[in-house]
């Protein structure tokens, strides 16, 4: 492809490139991968921790309660981007609301860290206003920098979704082991030290983006220089009616969304206690060696791929925002401490026993895997529709939930504890994230390709209210764990999120005629 031909908004520093993308885009990287280190390193420890002894340090809280609050919490978390959104579009600007929002969030997770009650409650609220005003800003500066060069978008948004992975990936590894070993609060505490660090990082290196998500009072109108497929002014020339039809796509791939999260969310709620109680999570002699040299591997590589990436960041950026990359050099440093200290213990353990929340990193390393290459298909000659991509997504998710059901088989009806192996959570996993990169990276770029850039912020926030809804179905879904395996099975609970998913990703695939009319001429 011609880099040329395509111009990048944002500083003169900006156009210097990295894996064919402005460097700007790395710095957005990087500040959303230590956002969701905290977001995922708290949520892999949430239902653990509240549904632990009180001897284990956890509040013993049933399965439906703990379940409850954390589909009402992830909820909130994708409700909030809405106000957030229109709070940035009418008076503060996308960079701001990220820099604040940010530092809300640091505050709840400092209040997390405290073994109070009241600790956790104004934790969580500090986390839902913070994620508000930093979820959709952030993507919305994406927006600004990609505003005249919509064909590299699909490309962007999976490698920023690569980003957001490796945070995943770090913050339950680290975040879940010293909870999970050393104490859930010093888990809390850990994922407030790298939000911090992020929002450094970012408030000092916004000059990337020139006039870029500034206040509204000092933003260019790019608006004006946005271009749809056939070269005419989108925001100012497009009829209403053309844009009302853009907007009923996004409507429908945000209704199909919601099934989707019903469903994927099931890996910090339903899925964590199956690995918890069902699973055999004890490994001795060589299983443990093997698991420990692999844990290794799984760990080690794509922290080295993630320091390249920093490296080659520094290359570019560090002369004019030394201080930006000098924290985001420290938080790496920190995170090779922890990763060493973790590996060394788990080598000089006589067994090991796997942590429940580590199997949620799968995902995450699944993405970091795999994102480059969905990112070529997505830019080559086979990028499909989007109701296909869709499509596509929440079928492999239930073929995930399918190998489940299959492999929880053998558990008996109403059983509180089994030791199914492992196999069946690692293979299920793989099969969630491929879904998941077909559906959830290329949605948010659909979204900024039918909407005027006036009004992005705002249609993010309504696309995260869509997520939210999926996220407060996973809770209320896989908080009737108990009853439906005590009247049916294990398998039975599983088959409902095998089926769902795959009758909604048929109908999606069979609307492919209608959407295509409805996006007019949108790719």
């Amino acid at each position: 492809m011609d880099l040329a031909k395509f111009k990048f908004e944002g500083s003169e520093m900006n156009q210097k490139l990295l894996m064919g993308h402005p460097s700007g885009l790395f710095v957005l990287f990087f500040t959303e991968m230590w956002e969701r280190f905290s977001y995922y390193g708290m949520r892999a420890l949430l239902v653990l921790f509240l549904t632990s002894a009180l001897l284990e340090g956890g509040w013993a809280w049933s399965r439906e309660e703990a379940l409850g609050l954390y589909g009402t919490y992830t909820m909130l978390v994708y409700f909030s981007p809405i106000l957030g959104g229109l709070i940035a579009d009418k008076f503060m600007g996308y960079r701001n609301a990220v820099a604040l929002g940010a530092l809300i969030m640091t505050l709840g997770h400092a209040s997390m860290a405290m073994d109070t009650p009241w600790g956790l409650y104004i934790g969580i609220g500090c986390l839902v206003a913070g994620n508000g005003l930093f979820k959709p800003n952030i993507t919305s500066i994406i927006n600004g920098v990609y505003i005249n060069a919509q064909e590299k978008k699909d490309g962007a948004f999976t490698i920023f979704y690569m980003g957001v992975n490796a945070g995943a990936f770090l913050g339950i590894m680290l975040c879940g082991y010293i909870g999970e070993t050393v104490g859930w609060h010093w888990g809390f505490g850990l994922a407030g030290i790298f939000m911090l660090l992020g929002m450094l990082q970012f408030w000092f290196a916004q000059g990337i983006f020139g006039n870029v998500g500034l206040a509204p009072t000092k933003t260019l109108d790019l608006s004006d220089a946005v271009e749809d497929t056939n070269g005419e002014a989108a925001a100012k020339t497009v009829s209403n009616k053309v844009q009302r039809d853009r907007y009923t796509v996004v409507g429908i791939l945000a209704f199909f969304t919601v099934f989707f999260w019903a469903a994927f969310e099931q890996a910090g709620g339903s899925m964590t206690i199956f690995a918890a109680d069902y699973t055999n999570r004890v490994l001795e002699g060589d299983s443990a060696l093997i698991f420990r040299i692999a844990n290794t591997l799984l760990t080690v590589v794509p922290l080295i791929i993630i320091t390249y990436v920093l490296l080659q960041l520094f290359k570019i950026t560090f002369k004019k925002y030394a201080l930006s990359n000098t924290f985001l050099g420290i938080s790496f440093i920190i995170i090779w401490v922890l990763v060493l200290w973790m590996l060394y213990t788990q080598f000089n353990e006589e067994s090991t026993e796997i942590p429940a929340s580590w199997f949620g990193i799968l995902n995450s390393f699944y993405i970091i895997a795999f994102a480059p290459l969905f990112s070529k298909i997505w830019e080559s000659k086979f990028n499909p529709p989007a109701t296909v991509k869709f499509g596509i997504g929440l079928i492999l998710l239930g073929l995930g939930f399918g190998i489940l059901a299959y492999g929880s088989a053998s558990i008996p009806q109403g059983a509180q504890t089994a030791s199914v192996s492992i196999i069946w959570l690692i293979l299920a996993y793989l099969l969630h994230t491929l879904g998941e990169l077909s559906l959830s990276p290329v949605g948010l770029s659909y979204v900024s390709k039918l909407v005027p850039a006036t009004k992005i912020g705002m249609m993010f926030g309504l696309w995260y209210i869509a997520i939210g809804l999926g996220n407060k179905a996973a809770g209320s879904m896989g908080g009737m764990i108990d009853s439906i395996t005590s009247e049916y099975s294990m398998s039975v609970f599983f088959l409902i999120f095998t089926f769902i998913p795959i009758i909604a990703g048929l109908i999606v695939i069979s609307l492919t005629p209608i959407v295509k009319k409805l996006m007019h001429g949108v790719k």
